[in-house]
């Protein structure tokens, strides 16, 4: 007999097998001698109340053994050398699992990365922080596996609805990432292990046929008769297909010009800015889980918050519990920061994204741009954080209580973003309506979170590139492009998506579209 139940156990017990199966024979009422397999398929931490547990959904297997299938994962995927060509730009999660599945489907991915393969790129970053030089084709937006190698690879997502979640998660699992990620309510595999698991996902490409050329960034499209044949690189060199995917990322600002360049159909969307925040680990884990000191059981805690502020939304974005904040600038004369964490979440720092909706009605002052509105509106911003320090990398940065108090920070905590903070007041960086509403924010957020609001926290700026500002507007059912056949704008570079999950599913769905 197979039964699924719920169960709740103690963050100690849970990788006990006698614990787990004395719960389980408790909750199904039978004797332990009769369970022979207990499989976890869904695991997620309660911190409602004082005493924290752990949720297990389990699949309990009596009198009978597991299956040797619930192990399998299929190999779906062809030999594709001399298959029908698609073209996809950009070597994030849209355009390697649309690769995937294309390759599934029987055609040939040919990958056109701006930036460098993996384990090339990890130099340029290196020296980013280090030497405060930002390379704009390589760099933590840019290069083989897009931003999300280095924002902790979370995976969690509420686009259920898009496509088969547990396909992109078994295909990760495939290439080498934790088997954990197919059971956490709020799966993450960590910037440590994320480059090797992207390296694999390549071979596999390659190995059935499918090709990448890096450092081949595109300046141009051919398009003929309002179809799309191709794309061009820097060099003059033509890649040629039957469809061309366009998964370059929200950050490929180029393109949106290069887009509206050639009068080729955009639209400005809503997105959202901010800062973001960085608290002591042990401030967020004290709160969290109702302890002065956190369990050796228990994860670095996490949390999610959000509220309105005059009519707009003030959420937390990417949060990283024992993560770090790192410079995601793609040109000199900018300063925009992220957060990642490695697998282990070991760091003693905790940051999020703290950030405002930003509406079409904000950028009136920005109209004359059209779709690239809140492109401008961005940039602007992103420069105002550089020019006040006019030093590298370095970012303005305040403590939390000092901002909301309207003051300047005489000094500053210390923080895990490398290239350095100095003092800065984020008011005289950031637009009225958006440090207005953090403020309130921050203290309806210690409402929620008692000790949130506090001085060992600081704020850093700007976190600015949230999703993009700019959507490439495609029919809702064939997902080509409005004005251009055969161009399939994908992932968060197209406005669909936002994160590694979402990108991947939409990125799949695409490869779907061009098979039919």
């Amino acid at each position: 007999m197979i039964k699924e139940i719920e169960i709740a156990i103690l963050p100690e017990q849970q990788h006990i097998y006698s614990s787990l199966e004395k719960a389980v024979a408790l909750q199904i009422r039978v004797p332990k001698e009769k369970i022979n397999d207990i499989s976890i398929i869904k695991r997620s931490i309660d911190a409602r109340k004082e005493k924290v547990l752990i949720r297990l959904k389990v699949k309990v297997f009596t009198n009978e053994s597991r299956p040797a299938a619930d192990f399998a994962i299929e190999n779906k995927y062809k030999f594709v050398k001399n298959a029908d060509t698609v073209i996809i730009v950009g070597s994030g999660p849209a355009g390697l699992f649309a690769a995937l599945r294309l390759i599934e489907l029987g055609l040939k991915p040919v990958i056109i990365e701006r930036g460098k393969d993996i384990h090339l790129r990890k130099y340029d970053i290196a020296e980013l922080n280090r030497e405060q030089k930002v390379n704009p084709d390589s760099n933590y937006c840019f290069g083989e596996g897009g931003a999300g190698t280095y924002s902790d690879g979370k995976l969690y997502t509420r686009s259920t609805k898009r496509g088969n979640v547990n396909d992109i998660l078994e295909k990760l699992t495939a290439h080498g990432a934790s088997q954990d990620i197919l059971i956490d309510a709020h799966p993450h595999i960590g910037t440590d292990k994320l480059p090797a698991i992207i390296s694999n996902i390549r071979e596999t490409i390659i190995a059935h046929g499918g090709e990448f050329y890096f450092e081949k960034k595109v300046v141009d499209f051919l398009i003929k008769e309002n179809t799309i044949k191709g794309v061009i690189d820097q060099e003059g060199t033509l890649y040629e297909g039957k469809a061309v995917i366009l998964a370059t990322g929200h950050s490929a600002r180029d393109i949106y010009e290069l887009l509206q360049q050639k009068n080729i159909l955009l639209e400005a969307k809503p997105f959202a800015l901010g800062i973001r925040i960085e608290h002591p680990q042990h401030i967020i884990d004290s709160i969290q889980y109702h302890s002065k000191n956190r369990s050796q059981y228990l994860p670095a805690a996490t949390y999610q918050l959000v509220t309105q502020v005059e009519g707009k939304g003030v959420f937390s974005f990417c949060m990283c519990p024992g993560g770090i904040i790192v410079p995601s600038a793609t040109n000199d004369g900018q300063i925009v920061v992220n957060g990642m964490s490695n697998s282990r979440r070991n760091s003693p720092y905790a940051n999020a994204g703290m950030v405002v909706s930003v509406e079409l009605s904000d950028l009136e002052a920005y109209q004359k741009y059209n779709a690239l509105a809140g492109l401008k509106f961005q940039e602007d911003i992103e420069k105002a954080a550089f020019n006040i320090v006019k030093d590298g990398q370095i970012a303005p940065a305040q403590r939390m209580t000092d901002f909301v108090n309207n003051k300047i920070s005489s000094s500053l905590n210390p923080s895990s973003y490398i290239p350095g903070l100095v003092s800065a007041r984020m008011d005289e960086i950031l637009p009225d309506f958006i440090s207005q509403r953090l403020r309130q924010a921050f203290i309806n957020f210690d409402q929620k979170m008692k000790g949130y609001l506090c001085h060992e926290a600081n704020i850093v700026g700007v976190e600015s590139r949230t999703s993009s500002p700019v959507r490439i507007p495609r029919d809702n059912e064939s997902m080509q492009h409005l004005q251009i056949k055969n161009l399939y704008p994908c992932g968060e570079g197209a406005g669909y998506a936002g994160g590694i999950i979402s990108s991947a599913l939409d990125g799949v769905a695409a490869a779907e579209k061009i098979a039919l």
